[in-house]
């Protein structure tokens, strides 16, 4: 059985420790065995914390033997990204400058999943200071590659979380997101992803010093869970939403709303403000709306969503004018060829003036209220992740063209993150050999609806992962190695 328990969901592998079926070593032994199967292949891995997690097992499975009441994620292993602090191991970032940067408490997120009996067994890789680009990339630690196909990108910049738990290595990932780094490497690899609203879970990213970002990085910034199934997702969202002293953004706010008279009415959008959309995506975006249908959805295609283009240019001018300071320091960092995809995004988007950033702070503020007005209307928003299907690794550092490609085609994303409203990625099958998937957008603060048509979607559509990689016909090509 030990051999299987790894292929688990985390809501079987919760209650297989909770009631004595197995024990919660037996369980992060298989998946300590899986990582020591795939993870040479694949790279997600980072920092492996097996004898931690083994000791963890060990104390969880006294306390079911006293009696004790086990939590809803008792024994989960999870992977935690190289940039969210977990106590007493190295937050790198994934670069050599912080290699032995040992964090002193657990981030609020991992500390709310070990209070919930998940376990985790190691960080996860991540574009060097997540900030080299969309391909999971680091200084440190190297190329992850895309399970499926190693040819293209898993996405990032949460990917190693991605890969690890497509790939068996763990049953839940905790990334985070501003405009896609959950959702995109979900979709790439064929598992499902939440972005909650800002102000759903509670964080601290002040991992480098005493001092918070500014207002872009405060509230774009989500962490947010990764799964294999939907249900899953649901068990992480229940664990992780609420309130900490530690994050004053997070607010008390039900993790359950109030029902909506139905049929639930679904705004379609394939192809949000018109920049064009690969066949294939169109294809699994119909997919999931016949889905809903069938599952009693009032799906309605409209025109578009909200001030796309104007939304898109506020985000970056926001974001680059708070990045600009800092920016030297940090291209230093990066190092030759991670600096780039920035590099091109401040040449396409200079800083503006304190002036202009007091009326784009403005814009910020109408355009969120044009969502949710939009989103007052149609509760929920099907569309795209990405545009595209996975696409070659490092595209959006190569050229201009590339960034600009990558740019528009994870436009969707960009723009939720910047109202602050949740979105739930979830797979809905195959295309051309690599993973297909949409994104359920709500309104803020109803991640349950979210969560509710991706499951109506799920049950129709079925699951993809665990994946072993570059099963079939897949060339399995080495990976990339580690540039210092």
């Amino acid at each position: 059985m030990q051999d299987a328990l790894w292929k688990m969901s985390a809501a079987e592998q919760a209650e297989a420790v909770r009631s004595a079926d197995v024990s919660a070593a037996e369980l992060v032994d298989s998946h300590l065995d899986r990582i020591a199967e795939v993870n040479p292949r694949v790279n997600a891995v980072t920092q492996l914390l097996a004898e931690r997690a083994r000791r963890t097992a060990t104390r969880m499975d006294r306390r079911r033997a006293a009696g004790e009441t086990l939590g809803p994620l008792a024994g989960v292993p999870f992977t935690v990204k190289e940039s969210t602090a977990v106590e007493g191991v190295p937050t790198t970032f994934g670069t050599e400058r912080f290699r032995d940067l040992v964090a002193s408490a657990d981030a609020p997120p991992v500390a709310r999943l070990r209070a919930a009996g998940a376990i985790p067994i190691g960080h996860s890789n991540i574009p060097t200071l997540i900030l080299a680009g969309m391909h999971t990339r680091s200084e440190l630690f190297g190329d992850t590659a895309n399970p499926w196909d190693s040819g293209r990108t898993p996405g990032g910049s949460s990917g190693g979380d991605a890969v690890a738990v497509a790939t068996g290595m763990a049953a839940l990932g905790l990334g985070n997101d501003s405009g896609g780094s959950v959702r995109i490497p979900a979709q790439f690899c064929g598992v499902a992803g939440l972005k909650p609203s800002t102000g759903r879970f509670p964080a601290d990213h002040r991992v480098l010093g005493p001092d918070d970002p500014g207002p872009a990085s405060q509230i774009l910034v989500t962490d947010g869970p990764l799964a294999r199934r939907v249900g899953d997702l649901r068990l992480a969202y229940e664990v992780l939403a609420g309130t900490d002293p530690r994050d004053p953004r997070a607010v008390p706010v039900p993790a359950y709303g109030e029902p909506l008279a139905g049929p639930l009415k679904v705004a379609v959008v394939a192809d949000p403000g018109g920049h064009g959309v690969h066949p294939a995506v169109r294809g699994a975006i119909e997919t999931a709306a016949d889905a809903l249908r069938d599952a009693g959805y009032d799906v309605r295609e409209v025109r578009d969503v909200p001030r796309m283009d104007e939304a898109l240019d506020a985000y970056d001018r926001i974001t680059m004018t708070e990045f600009a300071p800092n920016w030297p320091a940090v291209r230093k960092l990066l190092g030759k060829g991670g600096d780039r995809y920035i590099g091109m995004t401040m040449e396409r988007t200079p800083p503006v003036s304190a002036d202009e950033l007091m009326k784009v702070m403005g814009t910020w503020m109408n355009i969120r209220r044009s969502w949710a007005e939009f989103l007052d209307e149609y509760p929920l928003l099907l569309g795209p992740v990405f545009t595209e299907p996975p696409v070659e690794p490092g595209l959006e550092s190569r050229d201009r063209p590339g960034r600009d490609r990558v740019a528009s085609g994870m436009r969707l994303c960009t723009v939720t993150s910047f109202v602050g409203v949740p979105g739930v990625a979830v797979p809905t099958g195959m295309a051309e050999g690599l993973p297909s998937g949409v994104q359920i957008v709500g309104r803020a603060f109803r991640e349950d609806l979210c969560l509710d048509a991706a499951q109506a979607i799920e049950d129709r559509l079925g699951v993809l992962a665990p994946v072993d990689p570059w099963a079939g016909d897949r060339a399995d090509r080495p990976l990339g190695s580690p540039s210092h």
